[in-house]
């Protein structure tokens, strides 16, 4: 096994635990399920979410082990689609050029398609990055 890269970074995950309560900093180290019932609960009402401080490095080491790196990277990708998502601006960077126009004309198709590259940017760009690697 080849040296670990570091696909995540901390620093991005504790300014989005800030907002830890909407589970940003969960869906950014690849947990989904966990990030929404953050969302819907405001992180635990607020325990979840202090706990989460001292959980972040153990979830960066998860992400960094699951995800491939390669030549799309993760934290500018989770920071188009934070703050540009409605735009598709984040599919664009993926080279999903065509969902992105899509995103650009419907608000991140009506928002549904915003909230589901929350729960699944992390894969995008994992299967992305390994097919690029793998010379796809």
């Amino acid at each position: 096994m080849g040296p670990q890269q570091d696909t995540h970074s901390k620093v991005i995950g504790y300014l989005l635990w800030i907002f830890g309560f909407t589970g940003a900093h969960r869906f950014y180290y690849g947990k989904p399920v966990t990030g929404t019932i953050w969302f819907f609960t405001f992180g635990l009402l607020g325990i979840g979410w202090l706990i989460d401080l001292f959980l972040i490095p153990a979830m960066d080491r998860q992400a960094d082990l699951r995800f491939t790196a390669g030549p799309i990277e993760y934290n500018l990708a989770w920071i188009l689609l934070t703050f540009l998502g409605v735009f598709g601006v984040h599919r664009m960077y993926q080279g999903k050029w065509i969902t992105g126009l899509i995103y650009l004309l419907t608000g991140g198709l009506f928002l549904v398609g915003v909230l589901y590259d929350f729960l699944t940017l992390n894969t995008q760009i994992s299967i992305r990055n390994a097919e690029r690697n793998n010379g796809r």
